[in-house]
């Protein structure tokens, strides 16, 4: 049986596994089931993937979405693993095809909706055999679950005739009740539940609350165009928010499209791949869109709305910076999106269980601390580490005794007989002149104007924490009136004590954050435009999205690493064996003849003299170009060497010469000194010939 490391690196380029990857492919080849719960991008498919090449029969996945399947199989074709999907859009002929080869023995992986599964039980499912059942987006069979699929409740059915066939669950979100469903749905057997961490360090967390829509526009535009031609995903709750922010942006010269479960499926598939194919820079979607997108390059995600849970929320988040590199996530909110999404739930059976998830997610758009940890911890992940990611972390809250800002606040609502919202109550303590005031005379009553000092936006900042502390309750059954409970009611009292964290100060973060990212992408030059050309250009070429060739974070450490040969590109992480094969000497080319212009001052002093050997000039014009002995060109020729780089030294020691070192050598106790090699040989080959002859010995132990 091949071992996992290997196979991980020939076919997908890297050289060790993220946490709990070859546990799960471990656990799997011993035929036990289990549950596999990773951060999206956290490489849960590789789980399957590699056991699948190591198991002998058919590896049957099950997949939700066409899109999600195409977009894998594309990838591993890349990769040279044989793999095909099975599903509605393909004619009876195509399916005929691909079952002939699956019967045949010629595919590793299958993937399968769970409709097309379910007509196949009593059909041509039992002729295959099958060594694995991977379920991918597992929350899909749980009611608990923010996708759920009932299609996905017949999985269990397998058993019957699968036997002691290992199930692998698999899943980037889900909570503990969710966990437990999943393993009674799908019927699986006393399942290992591997949990990887939540953290997703590459992404920075920031929530906007109460903006208007007039600068939410605004602000939104502003980030974006921080950003040009970096895609990104908008997400609203409802389908006519998504097509006006998306006139809104192309009205702003801004590419982008708007997606939705109201489209017919030609025009949501076409959307989908204009998107992965980078035809456009944005899509505005409601919660429709993303599920199993393979899209590693989206830099950023935007929500205009409050999501209604935090597994929906963390998985949409999550669709940004797969490739590892830094990615910005926003989320806008407003106490009529808690109105909203109360009012989506309202008929529900499991209403209690939903409005606890909406509550949640109050908290975290209202967190004044760590964002990161207060997700984590929803999971079941505990840190008490600040990130240093999030808006909270970099410009933490100054905490101060908040009761005159509390019993200000208290005592309008409570002399309005508690008839106001927010904004009212925010207009009458700052003795607002407006209109609603005068008419409902609360320009007479005591309270009116004792806020005056502090701003519209300092109140807002108080008032919500008075909320998120349990202070006050918002009537969303009553147009948002602001009700005191008995917790508020005891801040009257004389001893009572608050503390609240002081409004922030109001500043742009689109400065800090796109400088951040100008650090961690590939910078602008002409190497990373080459090779981006190159890449749509054999994308295209094979009908596959760009980042299916090689993603951003492979094209970053090309440009930083600049190989130039084979050996070293088998380096980059992503580029594995086949895709070397098939686009290294293109990618060599592109580098070599972009490098060759670069100032070679700047460069180490062994490259420079590979530059100018590569030129062809012998070593002793390579020492007068650089004014360095001869000895030291050989020195810089044995150490370019033992890098990987193409240096022929059997130029100067020939194959026979190498041959009677390693004799010699063999027979001494000291395995790398020269002189004891040099005198036993009588000096029939000089110190330099000798010390090349051992690099060439000690090389070919390395790779052995």
């Amino acid at each position: 049986m091949r071992n996992p490391n290997s196979l991980l690196k020939e076919y997908f380029g890297y050289n060790e596994f993220r946490p709990n990857q070859l546990e799960v492919i471990e656990h799997t080849l011993s035929g036990q089931d289990s549950v596999v719960v990773m951060p999206t991008g956290g490489g849960k498919s590789i789980c399957f993937q590699i056991a699948a090449l190591m198991l002998e029969d058919l590896t049957l996945v099950i997949s939700p979405l066409i899109s999600l399947m195409k977009d894998q199989v594309d990838s591993l074709t890349t990769n040279g693993i044989n793999a095909a999907f099975f599903n509605s859009s393909q004619s009876d002929f195509e399916k005929r095809e691909i079952l002939n080869a699956c019967m045949a023995g010629e595919i590793k992986l299958l993937y399968i909706s769970p409709e097309s599964l379910v007509m196949a039980f009593d059909n041509w499912l039992k002729s295959l055999k099958i060594s694995l059942i991977a379920i991918d987006e597992a929350h899909c069979v749980s009611m608990w679950g923010h996708d759920f699929r009932p299609e996905y409740g017949q999985i269990k059915n397998l058993r019957a005739f699968l036997g002691k066939t290992p199930f692998m669950a698999l899943t980037a979100t889900a909570d503990k009740i969710t966990r437990r469903d999943i393993t009674k749905q799908l019927g699986l057997n006393e399942p290992e539940i591997f949990l990887s961490s939540f953290n997703r360090p590459n992404l920075s967390l920031a929530v906007k609350g109460h903006v208007p829509k007039k600068n939410k526009v605004t602000e939104i535009i502003n980030f974006i165009k921080n950003r040009s031609d970096e895609a990104g995903i908008i997400y609203s709750l409802s389908r006519k928010e998504t097509e006006q922010w998306s006139e809104t942006f192309n009205n702003a010269g801004i590419s982008s499209r708007f997606y939705h479960a109201g489209l017919n499926p030609e025009t949501r598939a076409q959307v989908q791949d204009g998107f992965i194919n980078d035809n456009y820079q944005i899509i505005c979607a409601t919660v429709a869109f993303g599920m199993g997108i393979d899209k590693s390059n989206v830099r950023w995600i935007i929500h205009t709305n409050l999501p209604k849970n935090i597994e929906g929320y963390y998985q949409e988040i999550g669709r940004a910076g797969r490739d590892g590199m830094p990615a910005d996530t926003l989320l806008f909110y407003n106490f009529r999106d808690i109105i909203l999404l109360n009012d989506f739930i309202k008929d529900s059976p499991f209403k209690d269980t939903y409005v606890e998830k909406i509550n949640r997610m109050v908290n975290y758009a209202e967190a004044t601390s760590c964002r990161r940890n207060i997700l984590l911890s929803y999971f079941g992940e505990f840190n008490d580490t600040k990130c240093n990611n999030c808006d909270i972390c970099e410009n933490p809250p100054e905490i101060i005794d908040g009761l005159t800002q509390a019993q200000m606040a208290l005592s309008g609502i409570l002399r309005t007989n508690q008839q106001v919202g927010v904004n009212m109550l925010i207009n009458l303590l700052r003795g607002a002149k407006t209109m609603d005031i005068f008419e409902k005379k609360y320009n007479e009553i005591k309270t009116y104007g004792v806020g005056s000092n502090y701003s519209f936006y300092d109140w807002q900042h108080y008032i919500n924490q008075m909320i998120n502390y349990g202070y006050l309750e918002i009537a969303y059954d009553d147009h948002l009136k602001l009700v005191v409970t008995d917790a508020g009611r005891n801040l009257l009292k004389p001893d009572a004590e608050i503390s609240l964290s002081r409004p922030p100060e109001k500043k742009s973060k689109a400065v800090k954050q796109t400088a951040k990212k100008q650090k961690a992408v590939a910078p602008k030059n002409d190497l990373t435009q080459a090779l981006k050309k190159y890449r749509k250009e054999i994308a295209q070429k094979n009908s596959v999205p760009a980042y299916v060739i090689f993603n951003d974070s492979t094209l970053n450490e090309i440009v930083t690493q600049k190989p130039n040969n084979h050996k070293l590109l088998l380096d980059i992480p992503g580029m594995g064996k086949v895709k070397v094969e098939r686009f290294g000497d293109d990618i060599l080319k592109i580098v070599n003849d972009l490098n060759s212009i670069v100032d070679l001052d700047k460069l180490p002093s062994h490259i420079q003299t590979f530059k100018l050997y590569e030129k062809k000039l012998d070593i002793q014009e390579i020492s007068q170009k650089r004014d360095l002995s001869e000895n030291t060109i050989y020195g810089h020729l044995s150490k370019l060497y033992e890098e990987g780089y193409d240096v022929n030294l059997h130029k100067f020691v020939s194959e026979y010469e190498v041959n009677q070192v390693k004799e010699v050598r063999r027979k001494l106790k000291s395995k790398h000194q020269l002189k004891p090699v040099h005198d036993a040989l009588e000096g029939q080959l000089n110190y330099i010939q000798i010390g090349l002859a051992l690099t060439i010995i000690s090389k070919i132990e390395q790779d052995n």
